[in-house]
């Protein structure tokens, strides 16, 4: 299907999820915000790990659905009764559109909603030249941060959410990060910026272990020919480190991870599972005697309010140089390639660490 550059008046640019691995680029009409909410217009979206079976083997929750919920653009336009931001300001977007009205929303704590939307798999995201929003959800990205950072200010929220989830002082306190994809490195830079040491990366793909070691992490094992609970074993007094965290999915590094985690550590699980994990009944009881604490983790934490939050400290570290996500994006791809360039990383066709779409 062709796409024009879409000024036809009222219609935009998009990529339209319409079945499972039935992605089309095509025009479909421009929204228009509603009162309270934002018309965005997308500069860059991040292509999440989620999104990859959420094309290609689950689906969203209803066709058709523009996928797409890591993104940063400019206030193109106001509904009524928006005073948070203005036309021409960049902003980023927290995609969980919370309900409001249960126990945990009045908490604050917008993701264990009971009744949330989504942009992105409930609602349409931004692969697309446009997207609305609940001014709420708005963010002004501060001065000297590039647009393109700051479309990848939600991972870095759920990544430094899962080492808060620890609720450890982490100064001094060793770390082992299994996955060494872009989640896995911004954990790392979390946990370096929050004074860990040693920090111990591992994964399988080479390429990724040198991306590490060019943002100076000087740890990094190859786990198909290092046996990490060895690895950490020595380095740490056969004690095991303080906190472990799971960023592959993969049920070995589970079983890794939770074998190398140290008496009273913490365990933190990141990674989408790929698979079943079976722990073997020593480990169980090797957990259980050592009193670790296994804790699972969601998304990140936002406030409506405007207190400090995961997505706030992730801006102010953007602009203060604490994180650094440049160094991580590896494609920039054209809207309408966007079906292509998915294909490529579901068949992993060329080494990619955080594609990032423009329209």
């Amino acid at each position: 299907m062709t796409a024009t550059s879409s000024h036809d008046q009222g219609m935009m640019n998009a990529c339209v999820l319409h079945a499972v691995g039935d992605m089309r680029y095509q025009q479909v009409p421009k929204p228009h915000p509603q009162r309270g909410q934002v018309l965005v217009r997308v500069a860059y979206c991040g292509v999440c790990g989620s999104d990859i079976p959420r094309v290609f083997v689950k689906g969203t929750y209803h066709f058709p659905t523009i996928i797409g919920h890591e993104f940063s653009g400019v206030v193109e336009a106001c509904g009524e009764g928006v005073d948070r931001v203005a036309p021409g300001e960049h902003v980023v977007v927290f995609p969980l559109i919370w309900c409001g009205k249960c126990a945990p929303c009045e908490q604050g704590k917008y993701v264990q909603c009971v009744d949330y939307d989504y942009l992105g798999s409930r609602s349409d995201g931004a692969f697309a030249e446009y997207v609305v929003a609940p001014q709420e959800n708005l963010l002004r990205v501060p001065e000297g941060v590039p647009l393109e950072e700051a479309a990848m200010t939600e991972p870095a929220a759920v990544a430094l959410h899962a080492l808060r989830r620890a609720e450890e002082n982490l100064l001094g306190r060793s770390v082992a990060v299994f996955g060494a994809g872009p989640i896995g490195l911004m954990v790392a830079q979390w946990a370096r910026a929050m004074g860990a040491t040693p920090i111990f990366i591992f994964d399988i793909v080479p390429r990724k272990l040198q991306m590490a070691q060019e943002m100076g992490f000087e740890l990094t094992f190859d786990n198909r020919e290092n046996n990490a609970l060895e690895i950490i074993r020595s380095a740490t007094q056969r004690e095991g480190v303080t906190v472990s965290i799971e960023c592959a999915g993969v049920p070995q590094t589970f079983v890794q991870a939770a074998a190398c985690t140290m008496r009273g550590g913490k365990m933190i699980i990141l990674g989408n599972p790929s698979g079943d994990v079976m722990l073997p009944a020593p480990l169980i009881s090797q957990l259980m005697r050592r009193e670790v604490a296994l804790l699972g983790t969601w998304n990140s934490d936002y406030s409506a309010a405007g207190n400090d939050d995961d997505w706030r400290d992730v801006l102010t570290g953007m602009a203060h140089g604490t994180i650094a996500l440049h160094p991580l994006i590896t494609h920039r791809v054209p809207l309408r390639d966007a079906p292509q360039a998915l294909l490529m990383m579901r068949e992993g066709r060329e080494f990619f660490s955080k594609v990032l779409v423009y329209p």
